[in-house]
């Protein structure tokens, strides 16, 4: 079958188009014809063997697909030849046929675009464990996002909104201002690129406490990192949740004594361990999102799809921090 495959460690000018066996389904494995594989930030790592695993090579990298499930393996229930799914696999994705583990295939209905399908597991099951487990996200709390125009970033301004609370969306340009808004951000900081020095370091920390207001965020979530952090933390809530969701800018080193100035929280938002641990808490969530979408509370924003020759391009985007929404490979 043909897959973009990485077989050298590198960027997404490494990746070519190749063959590689069709997967068979094993205990407690589905396998599915792929329609649509969303582009996420773990593909630019997972090629520079920077992610938290590394497959062995040749391999494909995309972590979420959408498609119709093409064999059943021992002891699945629940799915069957033909069915319409959505599912988290990791890497594989970027190929004709990808085999998953049944923990993390959800049936996508009918009348759901394959290509919103496969966006949104990672972005808004992400989004909905960060707010909701790690941040305890409530009615009228104030929500900061950074990396707000990005797929995790929309997700997690809608998300906001739907549960309540007043959004600040941080972008780094007017563009994706304008998808922030459209998100349903309730004010948007436009900041510039880093480095900052100490005076432009505080200066966006001042637009970021004027934007909040002047009892802070209660959440703020980052799926950035870099120099932006230091700032956001600097406009936190008493008693706020700080959420570390991703590091696109860099790793940041926290001044620890502002944590104990606000009584704030950090917390680590690892979605992929916690669907692996907690894979009952992780439906509960799958469900509710997809609740949410039947409401039109949220809805995955595709921005651009590509043939799968070209999927290096879609992870090209992503690694320079030019994509806004999602980005979809279409084998």
């Amino acid at each position: 079958m043909k897959a973009l495959l990485s077989t050298a460690t590198g960027g997404p000018e490494t990746l070519t188009l190749g063959e590689l066996p069709r997967p068979t389904a094993g205990k407690g494995q589905i396998v599915i014809d792929v329609k649509a594989c969303a582009v996420n930030f773990p593909d630019v790592l997972i090629i520079e063997d920077k992610y938290q695993f590394r497959p062995e090579r040749p391999f494909a990298p995309g972590g979420e697909v959408a498609g119709l499930v093409a064999e059943i393996g021992e002891g699945v229930t629940g799915f069957k030849v033909g069915d319409r799914v959505i599912a988290g696999c990791g890497n594989g994705g970027m190929a004709e046929a990808v085999a998953v583990g049944v923990h993390n295939v959800y049936h996508l209905p009918e009348g759901y675009d394959f290509a919103e399908g496969a966006s949104l597991l990672m972005t808004y099951g992400t989004s909905i464990h960060a707010l909701v487990d790690r941040g305890h996200i409530g009615e009228g709390d104030t929500l900061l996002v950074l990396g707000a125009s990005g797929g995790v970033g929309i997700a997690a301004v809608e998300l906001g909104k739907a549960f309540g609370a007043r959004v600040v969306a941080g972008v780094s340009s007017e563009e994706k201002a304008a998808i922030a808004r459209e998100a349903g951000a309730d004010e948007v900081v436009v900041y510039g690129r880093q480095p900052f020095d100490k005076d432009q370091s505080k200066e966006l920390a001042n637009r970021f406490k004027e934007a909040v207001g002047p009892n802070g965020a209660n959440v703020i979530y980052d799926a950035v990192g870099g120099d932006y952090a230091e700032p956001a933390l600097r406009s936190i809530a008493w008693e706020g949740r700080y959420l570390v969701v991703g590091f696109p800018a860099g790793i940041p080193r926290l001044p620890l004594n502002l944590t104990l100035l606000k009584s704030c929280d950090v917390a680590g938002v690892f979605w992929g361990a916690f669907v692996a641990r907690e894979p009952d808490r992780n439906r509960a969530n799958i469900a509710r999102l997809f609740q949410l979408w039947e409401q039109g509370k949220i809805k995955p924003r595709v921005t651009g799809t590509y043939a799968l020759a070209d999927g290096g391009q879609a992870i090209a985007k992503l690694g320079d921090r030019s994509a806004v929404g999602k980005l979809v490979v279409a084998p």
